[in-house]
């Protein structure tokens, strides 16, 4: 059973109603948000795009900035090498057009999952030297190649890094000294001299801000008047109103690249994230717009949920289960026939992906049950009979499914893949480093990471995470931050409409939880397919009646009741025998059917 905490954060909330014109409640939200003051307060609710922080101000900008305005002027080709997920393809998507709209002569490779790997390897370097490339842009990756930066530099191209994953690191003594790969110029808001802001931006918002730098200094050198004596550079000047353009659509990719790599939803998150849906309600993009058309969506209701659980899985089973090539292809369709065509290869390609990981899930928890793992501090899952690609997501769902850390192994053709990802309180990251005399690459941050090692030394990965891990069994019990407790009766279509000025929901900007105790159960029945979920009549202590939805699991909380009640209690309230008390936690939606709107209370824990 989950650890319930109700925030109880002060502020004075009617002060800030009355000056950001809000309901005293959602003044509350916004605080229990870590929002520390008024003036933050209205940047959360009211934050425009002048409002996010200067590109130049992230370490080696200025550098990396000039160093492709150069290239671009002087003819030297191009290459961005981006990664497989969404944020590297929405990443390379960027830098690509961004590029090519200031006459470059770049185009774009993205590793092959399972042929390449994450990130920069010697082939990609090998090939893009024997292809003339002076230049590599790396997006969304490149901060832990440093021997394959170094191979390109031996090859006579040099390497410009932005990325946002943690810098590789040795320690020296009770001190960690970087380890930085020898580029032109390394873009990544992690590294230890950085002092940008807010370091919580993905790959793609990285990959924004060089293009937001580059139209910067385009602007600088045209006021100046300093391309008059160069015709190249000139060349590269006058198409600067072009990419001021360009950057207008471009921010729909670092919100979409935001969302799909659960990025924190505050500080300047926030912002681009809801502007960049804005315009995506009205995109140019063709393909964009065949992602919302074969999936039923209303570009008017279009909001983070469809990018972080629609559209973004498609884009990624494209690099699980094909080539993520398809989902540039998809991205920089010139007609509608062909953007409706690839959007549907890559809703069969992820309907084909969701069977194949409920295998590999069932697989898994087999494991863990035959090795009895269930104890382990750590879940370290092998398996030889499941798609690499599918690691990370089976890795994600046992973590969910157990409450611990978890790694899952794959067997391939040169040894062992995996993924992991974390619980709060266990850096991911951190833990591989302690152990990377076992492996043969790894990388990512606290929350997830990527590793490849040898079959010989699973077992031993798997013993060694766990003598390292100081989490206790306190630790592991799931905890549900709950806004505060707020009677059923007090919601109306009012409070529900001002709720909404606080989207785009996501990680670091849950959507509102509220609580209310002694709530009577008075029926109950079943819903959805194989009567998974439910539909509840509960009553209020003030003896109001509403309708609650449930799409948690219905066994599992007709279990509840007949531990808390006794024996029958679950069948009792579905036959209309017997009526029960119980605490919930909820949450509020609006129904839309046949044009009518209604509130719906949403039933997410309960006690």
């Amino acid at each position: 059973m989950e650890k319930w905490f109700v925030y109880a954060k002060k502020a004075d909330f009617q002060a800030w109603a009355e000056e950001l014109k809000i309901h005293p409640f959602v003044a509350r939200l916004i605080r229990n948000r870590d929002v520390l003051d008024l003036e933050e307060a209205r940047r959360f609710l009211y934050g425009t795009l002048d409002e996010c922080h200067a590109p130049e101000l992230l370490l080696d900008m200025d550098r990396a900035s000039q160093e492709v305005i150069n290239a671009i002027a002087e003819g030297k080709r191009i290459r961005v090498i981006g990664d497989y997920d969404v944020d590297g393809i929405c990443s390379s998507y960027i830098l690509n057009k961004g590029f090519s709209v200031l006459g470059a002569i770049v185009d774009v490779a993205i590793p092959h999952r399972i042929h390449d790997g994450y990130g920069l390897n010697d082939h990609l370097i090998e090939e893009a030297a024997k292809d003339g490339v002076k230049l590599i842009v790396t997006c969304d990756n490149g901060i832990s190649a440093s021997g394959q930066i170094r191979l390109a530099k031996e090859l006579g191209m040099d390497v410009i890094v932005t990325d946002h994953h943690e810098v590789p690191f040795v320690m020296e003594g009770d001190k960690k000294k970087e380890i930085l790969p020898e580029a032109l110029a390394i873009v990544d808001p992690k590294r230890a001299e950085d002092s940008y802001p807010f370091t919580g931006i993905c790959g793609g918002v990285v990959a924004f801000k060089l293009l937001q730098a580059i139209s910067h200094r385009l602007e600088r050198i045209k006021s100046a008047g300093l391309e008059s004596e160069d015709a190249m550079l000139a060349h590269v000047v006058e198409k600067a109103d072009a990419l001021r353009e360009a950057l207008e659509e471009l921010l729909e990719f670092a919100a979409f690249a935001t969302v799909c790599d659960i990025m924190e939803l505050m500080d300047e998150n926030r912002i681009i994230v809801r502007e960049g849906l804005r315009r995506m309600r009205n995109t140019k993009n063709l393909g964009l717009r065949a992602l919302m058309e074969v999936h039923g969506i209303d570009k008017n209701a279009l909001s983070g949920y469809h990018l972080g659980f629609i559209f973004g899985p498609c884009l990624n089973a494209t690099g699980r289960l094909d080539t993520a090539t398809r989902a540039l292809e998809l991205l920089n369709a010139k007609d509608s026939v062909t953007a409706m065509t690839i959007a549907r290869d890559l809703k069969e390609l992820n309907d084909s992906r969701k069977n194949l990981t409920v295998q590999g899930m069932e697989l898994a928890i087999k494991s863990i049950q035959e090795q009895h793992l269930e104890h382990d501090k750590v879940l370290v899952v092998y398996l030889t009979d499941v798609h690499e690609s599918l690691a990370g997501i089976i890795a994600g769902r046992l973590k969910e499914h157990y409450g611990h850390p978890a790694f899952l192994l794959i067997k391939c053709e040169d040894g062992v893949k995996g993924s992991g990802r974390s619980v709060e309180g266990y850096d991911m990251y951190e833990a591989l480093n302690q152990v990377g005399d076992l492996l043969s690459k790894y990388g990512g941050h606290k929350m997830a990471a990527g590793l490849s090692l040898q079959e010989e030394n699973v077992e031993a990965l798997r013993r060694r995470l766990n003598e390292n891990c100081q989490l206790t069994e306190e630790d592991f019990v799931p905890s549900l931050h709950i806004d505060m407790e707020l009677p059923m009766e007090y919601v109306n279509m009012e409070l529900m409409r001002q709720l909404e000025a606080l989207e785009p929901f996501g990680v670091g900007n849950p959507k509102p939880l509220f609580a209310q105790r002694n709530v009577t159960f008075l029926s109950g029945s079943r819903m959805g397919k194989e009567g998974k979920y439910g539909r509840f009549q509960v009553m209020t202590p003030d003896g109001k009646k509403f309708c609650l939805t449930f799409f948690g699991s219905m066994d599992a909380f007709l279990q509840f009741l007949d531990e808390k009640y006794g024996e029958g209690s679950g069948d009792a309230l579905l036959s209309n025998r017997q009526s029960f008390d119980v605490t919930i936690a909820y949450q509020l939606g609006i129904n839309s059917y046949q044009g009518k709107e209604e509130l719906q209370f949403l039933l997410k824990s309960y006690q």
